[in-house]
């Protein structure tokens, strides 16, 4: 299997990253293939609105940036990991401007290959996922009908029990 991970957290060893690391790992050690992308890292502007990708484009952004890497991932990709921290109850701006450049790449289907999805979370609060949670289910459960792998969170320090969840459910992949 062909995993993207969207790592949406600027830290990059903090609980979101390590949550991230644990998952590929397992999921590496069962024999998938796994690419992590830190968003933070890359040049994505948020999407223009423009309506090119479904004009002109075919279904091809007209910005040339980082997000080409991104949707070369996401055409063969099977599952999506969604991975950020809580700012003010939803994902980082880094990582909302990815998943808004999506409209190109997954209007009106995701691609065929594209299957499953996770979410994984990190914040100071354990009341603090509603929002994060509420696009999760709408726009990747809902809209796209991707299979729902689970949302895995951690307020405060990322704990051994959210990792081995996390690990367990990569290796049952």
């Amino acid at each position: 299997m062909k995993i993207l991970v969207l790592n949406g957290s600027p830290r990059p060893r903090g609980n979101t990253a390590k949550m991230a690391a644990a998952f590929r790992e397992a999921a590496e050690e069962a024999g998938h293939e796994v690419n992590v992308v830190d968003v933070c890292r890359k040049n994505i502007s948020g999407c223009l609105a423009c309506e090119y990708c479904h004009g002109k484009g075919h279904g091809q952004c007209i910005q040339k940036d980082d997000m080409q890497e991104i949707y070369g991932y996401l055409q063969d990709a099977n599952m999506l990991i969604l991975a950020s921290p809580i700012y003010y109850h939803g994902i980082s701006g880094q990582l909302k401007c990815a998943i808004d450049r999506f409209y190109s790449a997954l209007y009106p289907a995701a691609p065929g290959t594209l299957k499953k999805v996770a979410m994984f979370l990190s914040s100071g609060d354990p009341d603090m996922y509603e929002g994060a949670k509420f696009s999760f289910d709408g726009d990747f459960l809902g809209y796209l009908g991707l299979e729902n792998k689970g949302m895995f969170t951690c307020a405060g320090s990322v704990t051994e029990r959210v990792l081995e969840e996390i690990r367990k459910m990569a290796a049952g992949l």
